[in-house]
């Protein structure tokens, strides 16, 4: 075994949203203001190599990127429930999505049943309906504040709704009421109508506000690395609501039914999906299809909460289906640009066969009224018919309107926020994580581990790729010199049919000693385009050509030849610069059960594989090297290549939070862990950093274990 070295060297490590107001949803808002903009954006559903891949304007990239996503939603799409053809299929693996439908809410392991602690904070009483002010502790500290709304003469246990909020802030003096009040109406009519009727807030626009919006607007793209989605919270937190109610006298606890609308649509479908104490659902404005999100860019118009991390690639018909054969009702207006009608009808039309299977197919419900993206009363009179036909076996008229009866102080259940709520940091702690500390000791525990950590970042990571073996296809190679410089374009397709492009640099055409695979940022690109701009603005443009640059390339090459790969959204195929919108694009990859980085590993895996299947990049020293967010691809893509006589990572960055994000991988291992399990498959790993602070980190994370000082040399280097 070849020991291997490590040198820690150093590194560089809005208002977006319109005002909420009590008349407009905060959905309504983003809808308004951005979908245009994503439908603008993915207007082309076609995509091949030719011309698109040609050009590295920005608009190409977009053009490329655009088609990818149009092709890998339709296949989803196509694969949604397609193998179900009986009610045996279906029963056979309903219990294993449930499961997966649970891991990818960060419910798995499910999380233990805590105390409630409730507490009865006050109450008021208007027109026959007593509310209770009232909190509960889903979890130790993870409060969740709420109005239980009753008749005030009661003589027998009732049926019960949970109903669960969308966003809609009520805020006076800089003090959150809680969306609750903002929903209250629905409360009261249950109330008023012979229901025990929970209302809970959400952790965002709650009496506790924590954040509904990492990914979307706050930058934290480490909670893909974690697997964590503030969707699970809100399922939790359901869960947990519905053992309150069952804890109460004065409910039914045999029939319990959730409704919500927005926000509180999507989590109405989470947690009748996940747990089958909900006999009757009413989600409102909850849902719509993987093509609406992705391809129409519905997505621009939600926050993180609206959905699960996609590890299983699922659309969206197959939550729906987790609730047959239980009474369900799939309600939206026509309107809706958040959730088109087209998409709504598609996950109706694909749950109904479900629904035909179980011989229920009355007991499943499309409602569709006039209207935008609101609660309008026309959803509510048929929620609640609904209900009465399902829960109180009654069919009659709806004759008293859904009206406000409280004023927001009398609903307010803190009158000073708890010191020990987790609720605002919930984020940091809710999915587990595995130890930083836990490093293997000896090489037979690396390999044992490190077979199980390449299984999960298979099934829990990387599951969106094509099969591992499958072959990329070249195109073409066009080969080209000047001044010295000889250079081969080789472009080829992904094994995920991505199209993308190899640049080989050599002097001369005479097969050099050694190659460097270096693997670029778009920095790198930039820095490359500038010094050969002159010699071939055909394949590099800029805007600068930089004398000093093309001599920095020319003496690399003196004794070496050089390939540069340039995954997708980098050199010639960047997309679009604007900011929000290539947060967009990203969050795109992630409703497709992906990440920009996720992908961009494979795009360098293939690429290796091209390398070593073109005689002339062959050589008798194969170097592969990349820096700050290249050496997180590389560092992945060595567990996927064949040897490489040395790898070499710049500015490697120890810290999930801070590394590029690939889904659920702090789940499975440590940036340290992996680079042991790289090192001990290749022979030879450098890291070189140029941050003080990063060479202790890593010191740290290595922290004297013996394998780790026996496979990883660390050597602090300046620069």
């Amino acid at each position: 075994m070849r020991s291997t070295a490590l040198r820690v060297a150093g590194a560089h490590r809005d208002k977006i949203l319109p005002a909420l107001n009590r008349l407009t949803d905060f959905l309504s808002c983003l809808a308004r203001h951005l979908v245009p903009l994503a439908v603008g954006l993915l207007v082309i559903p076609d995509f091949s190599f030719g011309q698109a891949a040609k050009s590295s304007s920005s608009a190409d990239g977009n053009q490329i990127v655009a088609g990818y996503f149009a092709s890998q939603t339709q296949e989803l799409t196509k694969n949604c429930l397609s193998d179900i053809r009986s009610l045996t299929d279906w029963e056979k693996q309903k219990q294993q999505r449930r499961q997966q439908l649970l891991d990818m809410l960060g419910l798995h392991p499910f999380p233990k049943k805590t105390e409630l602690n409730p507490v009865i904070t006050g109450g008021a009483e208007a027109d026959g309906v007593v509310v209770e002010n009232l909190f509960f502790e889903s979890a130790p500290g993870l409060y969740v504040t709420g109005n239980l709304y009753r008749p005030k003469n009661q003589d027998k246990p009732l049926p019960a709704i949970l109903y669960v909020c969308g966003h809609g802030r009520v805020q006076k003096n800089g003090i959150s009421f809680g969306n609750k009040t903002y929903y209250q109406h629905h409360g009261a009519w249950f109330a008023r109508n012979g229901y025990i009727c929970l209302t809970i807030d959400t952790i965002q626009l709650g009496e506790l506000e924590g954040i509904h919006h990492g990914t979307y607007r706050e930058k934290m793209w480490w909670w893909n690395n974690r697997g964590y989605t503030p969707a699970g919270v809100e399922a939790w937190n359901c869960i947990r609501s519905l053992d309150y109610l069952q804890s109460r006298d004065e409910v039914d606890p045999n029939r319990i039914g959730v409704t919500g609308r927005s926000g509180g649509g999507a989590y109405s479908w989470w947690i009748a999906a996940i747990d089958e104490r909900i006999q009757v659902a009413v989600p409102v404005a909850g849902i719509t299809s993987l093509k609406n999100h992705v391809v129409d860019g519905c997505i621009e118009g939600h926050c993180d909460c609206m959905f699960m991390v996609n590890t299983y690639q699922w659309d969206y018909p197959m939550v729906a289906a987790l609730i047959a054969p239980r009474p369900l009702l799939i309600s939206n207006t026509d309107k809706d640009r958040i959730f088109p009608l087209d998409g709504v009808v598609d996950v109706h039309q694909k749950v109904s066969r479900i629904y035909d299977l179980y011989g229920a197919a009355e007991q499943l419900g499309l409602h569709i009224t006039e209207g935008p993206h609101r609660d309008t009363q026309e959803l509510r009179i048929h929620a609640f018919r609904w209900f009465n036909r399902y829960l109180r076996g009654t069919d009659e008229l709806i004759d008293l309107p859904a009206t406000k009866l409280f004023e927001p102080e009398q609903l307010k259940v803190f009158d000073e926020l708890p010191q020990d709520e987790r609720v605002t940091t919930i984020h940091e702690s809710f999915v587990p994580t595995v130890s930083e500390t836990d490093m293997p000791k000896t090489r037979t525990e690396l390999k044992r581990r490190g077979d199980r950590w390449i299984r999960q970042l298979n099934e829990q990571t990387f599951r969106s790729w094509a099969d591992k073996t499958s072959e990329v296809q070249i195109v073409s190679i066009e080969k080209s010199s000047n001044d010295g410089i000889f250079l081969q374009e080789i472009k080829f397709n992904t094994s995920t049919l991505y199209p993308l492009a190899l640049y080989h640099l050599s002097l001369g055409k005479n097969i050099a000693a050694a190659t460097e695979v270096k693997v670029v940022t778009e920095s790198d690109w930039s820095e490359l385009s500038s010094g050969l701009v002159t010699l071939f603005p055909n394949t590099f443009s800029s805007d600068l050509s930089d004398a000093k640059a093309l001599t920095s390339i020319r003496e690399k090459l003196a004794d070496q030849s050089v390939v540069i790969v340039a995954p997708r959204g980098i050199g010639p195929g960047r997309w679009i610069a604007d900011e929000k919108q290539q947060t967009q694009i990203r969050r795109r990859f992630m409703q497709l059960g992906q990440t920009l980085a996720g992908m961009q590993v494979h795009d360098v895996v293939d690429a290796l594989k091209v390398i070593r299947s073109v005689p002339e990049l062959q050589t008798d020293v194969m170097r592969l090297e990349g820096n700050e967010e290249a050496a997180t691809l590389v560092l992945y893509a060595a567990l996927y290549s064949s040897d490489f006589d040395s790898i070499s990572l710049g500015n490697l960055e120890v810290n999930r939070r801070s590394a590029p994000d690939l889904l659920n991988v702090s789940k499975v291992a440590t940036v340290p862990q992996i680079a042991m399990l790289a090192a001990e498959r290749h022979g030879h790993l450098t890291l070189i950093s140029t941050d003080p602070q990063q060479s202790a980190d890593w010191s740290e994370a290595i922290n004297e274990n013996a394998l780790a000082d026996q496979l990883l040399a660390v050597e602090a280097e300046a620069r």
